[in-house]
């Protein structure tokens, strides 16, 4: 077998929320005063073959309506990582929460890669409870309909290859299609987690996140992280701070921006 040509991972932040601890985790114990907060990422993946992006985050206006502090629009932060969203052909989404799937209209040239469960999930009964549907954003789940009808969705069902090198793996979990993204690079298997797992702590206590739809196939996802990744140092969670620590700035100048994530980790 060929081996691929590996990847550079750029993890670009954009938002930010600070929140207690007893937010981030089902069993909170002693986290209800303890400071937790939340950055929130896109991520390209970049060789001299394609270019791929993994999720699009939310807009301003959501933002504005979830209380959230929003640093740059997602599509500034990927071009200073030299990624143009107007000419992107491939986004992963790894499921249809807010800021995971906001912007799609500024990505006019992507075919959006999604999960037959995710899509039914966002659109089914179960968005008839507040439990379930208060992490969805209504315009962007039609968004999403939309581009359905107008053929700009690819449906994908389980495990799937969108090119060598990267592939594509159904958790579940936290939503009913959630996907983690398996990426080759030069040090080997790196997993984006994605809302898999929102920060180091809730895979490495197996303490889940409390918006979840299934916390049985949350847990199961942590092995199945594991399973994929070369090493836990490979496992990259979908929210955690610490990322920014961790890994290297993807030039000098996009210190606290974006950090280069097939490079390795100082954790």
């Amino acid at each position: 077998m060929t081996t691929p040509e590996p990847y550079v991972i750029h993890a670009v932040k954009y938002a930010h929320h600070d929140r207690k601890g007893s937010e981030n985790m089902i069993y909170a114990g002693d986290l209800h005063e303890v400071n937790m907060p939340l950055d929130y990422f896109v991520w390209a993946l970049v060789n001299s073959e394609r270019t791929i992006v993994v999720d699009i985050g939310f807009s301003a206006e959501t933002a504005e309506a979830r209380g959230r502090d929003l640093i740059r629009c997602p599509t500034e932060g990927l071009k200073m990582v030299g990624v143009d969203a107007a000419t992107v052909e491939d986004v992963i989404i790894t499921h249809m929460h807010y800021d995971h799937v906001g912007n799609f209209g500024l990505f006019p040239k992507a075919t959006f890669h999604l999960q037959d469960r995710e899509v039914a999930f966002a659109t089914g009964r179960q968005m008839t409870k507040t439990v379930f549907s208060m992490a969805f954003s209504v315009d962007d789940v039609v968004d999403v309909v939309r581009g359905v009808f107008g053929g700009s969705v690819a449906f994908h069902d389980g495990d799937w290859e969108l090119a060598p090198g990267v592939t594509v793996h159904h958790l579940g979990g936290h939503t009913d299609g959630l996907q983690c993204v398996r990426v080759w690079t030069e040090r080997g298997w790196v997993v984006l987690a994605s809302d898999a797992s929102h920060l180091y702590a809730n895979m490495d206590q197996i303490n889940p996140f409390p918006i979840v739809y299934n916390v049985g196939d949350m847990v199961a996802g942590y092995d199945r992280l594991r399973e994929l990744a070369d090493s836990e140092d490979h496992i990259v969670p979908g929210h955690d701070p610490l990322v920014m620590d961790y890994y290297p700035a993807s030039t000098p100048e996009l210190d606290g921006i974006a950090v280069r994530l097939d490079k390795a980790p100082s954790r």
